[in-house]
């Protein structure tokens, strides 16, 4: 049988052919691949293993044990209360982030199993607005807190954020100190949490909760920081050193535990859950 012919017929030409000329360009070695090639390896480069930017699905996909993951608080929905207005209204904005996602904010968040340990999860979506942090996704990242307290398991969190929401102003900045005092109630019920940086976690997001985790891991080459490069360089007027702000750079200054590949993401936060989970036991 002819399965070139076989496919054609059920998917037409102009279809199999624009799938086999989908090529990718990686941006750090500038190898040219096949998408699937890229796809079995979870968006991580075969060649030199950058690590490109993955939907939300995908990652809860890749993170969770198999029809684990339960969301939770999809209803809430942002509201506008400054009557924000740039080049778009805040509440245009907010349509179009839903049109793009299918979602109402930029943190999906929810229960789960990782390799059998419950976890409640939060996961940003830097397609929804940047995934910046608004009232919404501070609120969902508490409520999940208090699910892990009730529950009496850990909290991980995946950041991918340009930072605090412009459009709320003060009320987005708010979010860093409630998230923060949340996580001190977490760790005062002797509780873990897990911080997860990927590409990018920066501004407010990296100021506050993201870098408050009992082990703090990220993605490789993760740009992670609180301003842009090019703001600290015109303030302390030098040049900033290869690397800076990447998650290698932070590793060997001493601000994060480990970073580690996409792959091996899921067995590293077991372990850790294990190891965290099984003290508490003991404790108890």
């Amino acid at each position: 049988m002819n399965f070139g012919s076989l496919f054609s017929g059920m998917y037409g030409k102009k279809e199999e052919e624009e799938e086999q000329n989908h090529w990718i360009k990686c941006p750090k070695c500038l190898s040219l691949m096949h998408y699937k090639q890229v796809e079995a390896r979870n968006s991580v480069c075969p060649k030199c293993s950058n690590h490109f930017r993955i939907v939300t699905d995908a990652r809860i996909t890749l993170l969770c044990d198999e029809e684990s993951f339960v969301e939770y608080d999809s209803s809430l929905m942002p509201v506008d209360p400054l009557k924000f207005s740039d080049k778009k209204s805040y509440k245009k904005r907010i349509e179009d982030g839903k049109k793009k996602t299918g979602r109402a904010s930029s943190v999906v968040s929810g229960s789960c199993t990782i390799d059998g340990h419950p976890i409640e999860l939060v996961v940003f979506d830097f397609s929804f607005m940047g995934g910046s942090l608004g009232s919404v996704e501070g609120e969902k990242i508490v409520r999940a807190i208090n699910r892990a307290i009730e529950k009496r398991c850990g909290v991980v969190i995946i950041s991918a954020s340009g930072g605090a929401r412009m459009q709320e102003s003060t009320y987005a900045l708010l979010q860093m100190s409630k998230t923060a005092a949340a996580l001190g109630k977490l760790s005062n019920h002797g509780l873990p949490y897990i911080s997860v940086l990927t590409d990018p976690t920066m501004g407010g997001v990296s100021a506050s909760f993201a870098m408050l985790g009992d082990i703090i891991m990220a993605e490789p080459n993760a740009l992670i920081g609180f301003a842009g490069q090019r703001v600290i360089k015109q303030t302390v007027g030098v040049d900033l050193p290869e690397g800076f702000q990447r998650a290698e750079f932070l590793l060997e200054h001493g601000l994060i535990d480990m970073v580690v590949d996409r792959n091996e993401m899921k067995e590293s936060i077991a372990k850790f859950m294990k190891l965290f989970l099984s003290r508490d036991k003991v404790a108890s």
